[in-house]
């Protein structure tokens, strides 16, 4: 597997890290999603984590994320919500967690 740069990343060895930007957003929607049903909030977060911990397989078959003009940078679409996380050399950070937007206000 390649970067942008033409440098390798090794899928095999890659990790998840999640960063607070992601994990605060995620926790506002779980809180919003959970008001109306909690049952509902657990099976959105459990789903959402098995789709991101599938990341490291494939990193590069997400698409090129629309709010970065960097290859390394890409997008996972999850139920009308776009969660983006970045490639490097031997993990991949969660940062972004955020419903569409052209122009994301934070």
């Amino acid at each position: 597997m390649r970067r942008s740069n033409g440098s390798k990343i090794s899928s095999e060895s890659m990790k998840v890290v999640f960063k607070d930007t992601f994990l605060n957003r995620l926790e506002s929607q779980l809180e919003y999603i959970s008001l109306d049903s909690p049952a509902r909030a657990r099976k959105f977060k459990g789903d959402l984590l098995k789709r991101i911990k599938e990341i490291p397989q494939k990193p590069y078959s997400y698409r090129k994320s629309i709010y970065f003009e960097d290859g390394t940078i890409r997008d996972l679409i999850f139920k009308g919500y776009t969660i983006v996380f970045r490639l490097k050399e031997e993990s991949v950070e969660i940062f972004g967690f955020v419903k569409y937007q052209n122009e994301p206000t934070d």
